[in-house]
């Protein structure tokens, strides 16, 4: 006969793993498995956070996925195993679904329904009574405890950016390893415009360089596209700052679609400007980067000195819209949990399997997305659109007032924003020589940035940026 005592233990670890899951991302660290039969047929951890969902506790995800496996709301037989005491939901949800047997690995002083504040699996009025026991293994029960208590004590202990209630933040693990991008990462979370959301960029090369290279990035990517780019540049003894937008690589991610819009995320660009007193500046920018970027300059001008452009547009919601860009509107909208790493692949054969998933990496779960779904319908489309006018007058800025240089660079293959996009985009920018068109690069034309790179070096001259012949 199987000693009950042990075969609950092995359950009971299965749960713990779960829990340990939950706690990885961010959720109170509470796991749960259904039994029946000596198989598991649900599993579930805690997710209301991630969710947006009050019910996605451990059991109530492990209790619906038993029933889809069994095809059966009526859990008859089943035993559940969790490693926190039940609240009154989730025991309901137990005695409503009958399942025979319940066992926790640690109480709940204060919200558990299982003894410790009620113990609605004792009332005799109602019409099934299910077993319940506490986990008669004191070492694993301390365990189910101490990760729980280890998740609270890190929630109290002050951090250098804290995370807010409103946003997640992407585990380190995440992002150890990624080829190419060995620089160390830089944080603030103190702009105003932040309102405390945790800020990543990078910054390389000495501070007193002659020129800073400022990229930005679009969307659905973030600073590790211009990591061809960058070593090219450092060459030169120049200075990079590459800063991740809110909700985007290693930046802190808003869970509500809502908190993006267009004038949030270029106040945050121009407060991180300011504070980081940049000058000299070589304003790099394609996709979304050029959309808010080409907004900044005409803020401070005295602070700009180059223009390298890449498949952007300016959003300025009095003229239609690309057929690309129409297109790739529709398909996020059909399509909001497209894979981003594949997308870069379809564009960019060239690109490993490994370079391909760093750009998932930030995006581990449809909670961190917010921003991809946010960012296609925010683009101006009417002239009262949130960043229209300001784009318009960037658009007077670019034609009648920019005294710097500009190097603009178009993948070819981009049917989003392509060589017709550009070109009309070169006939606004003041003095815009022709401009080099990379003919197998598509819209990622950073994944193409090393030829780029060179030949930005040498036609922004580092001595009062007298321009050079493009290499």
């Amino acid at each position: 006969m199987t000693d009950i005592g042990s075969s609950d233990g092995h359950w009971m670890r299965l749960a713990l793993a779960e829990a340990l899951a939950a706690a990885v991302d961010g959720e109170v660290p509470v796991g749960a498995v259904v039994v029946k039969d000596g198989m598991v047929i649900g599993r579930g951890r805690n997710a209301p956070i991630g969710a947006h969902d009050p019910s996605a506790h451990a059991e109530m995800q492990a209790l619906r996925a038993a029933a889809r496996h069994l095809g059966n709301y009526r859990l008859d037989g089943c035993t559940l195993y969790v490693t926190l005491e039940p609240c009154a939901m989730c025991s309901g949800a137990m005695l409503h679904a009958r399942v025979a047997r319940v066992v926790y690995g640690t109480p709940d002083p204060k919200t558990g329904a299982a003894g410790s504040v009620l113990n609605l699996f004792a009332e005799p009025r109602l019409n099934h009574q299910t077993r319940v026991d506490a986990l008669a293994d004191p070492h694993l029960a301390a365990e189910c405890a101490a990760l729980l208590t280890r998740f609270f004590k890190e929630r109290r202990m002050p951090a250098p950016f804290p995370l807010r209630d409103d946003a997640l933040r992407t585990p380190d693990a995440a992002f150890d390893a990624l080829p190419g991008y060995p620089w160390a990462p830089h944080y603030l979370s103190d702009l105003p415009a932040l309102g405390g959301l945790r800020l990543h960029y990078l910054d390389e090369g000495p501070r007193e360089a002659p020129r800073t290279w400022l990229c930005l990035h679009g969307n659905p990517a973030w600073s590790y596209l211009y990591r061809k780019m960058i070593p090219v540049l450092l060459d030169a003894g120049d200075r990079v700052v590459a800063p991740d937008l809110i909700g985007f690589g290693k930046s802190d991610k808003p869970k509500k679609d809502s908190f993006h819009a267009f004038s949030i995320h270029r106040q945050v660009l121009l407060e991180f400007i300011e504070r980081l007193d940049l000058k000299n500046v070589v304003l790099v920018v394609q996709d979304w980067g050029g959309l808010l970027g080409l907004t900044l300059p005409m803020a401070a001008p005295q602070r700009y000195r180059g223009l390298l452009v890449m498949n952007t547009t300016l959003g300025t919601g009095d003229s239609p819209l690309s057929p690309g860009f129409l297109a790739w509107r529709e398909m996020c909208a059909k399509n909001p949990e497209f894979g981003v790493g594949r997308l870069f692949a379809r564009g960019n054969p060239q690109m490993s399997a490994e370079e391909c998933a760093a750009y998932d990496a930030p995006f581990p779960d449809r909670g961190h997305r917010a921003a991809l779904r946010a960012f296609p319908p925010m683009v101006p489309d009417a002239p009262d659109a949130d960043g229209a006018a300001v784009s318009r007058q960037a658009r007077d800025f670019w034609r009648d007032d920019w005294t710097g240089q500009t190097l603009m660079a178009i993948g070819a293959q981009d049917p989003v924003l392509g060589e017709p996009v550009m070109r009309a985009l070169r006939a606004v920018i003041r003095n815009c020589p022709e401009p080099m068109v990379l003919p197998q690069a598509g819209h990622f034309v950073q994944e193409h940035g090393e030829a780029i790179a060179r030949s930005a070096v040498a036609h922004f001259g580092t001595d009062g940026f007298r321009p050079t012949a493009i290499v």
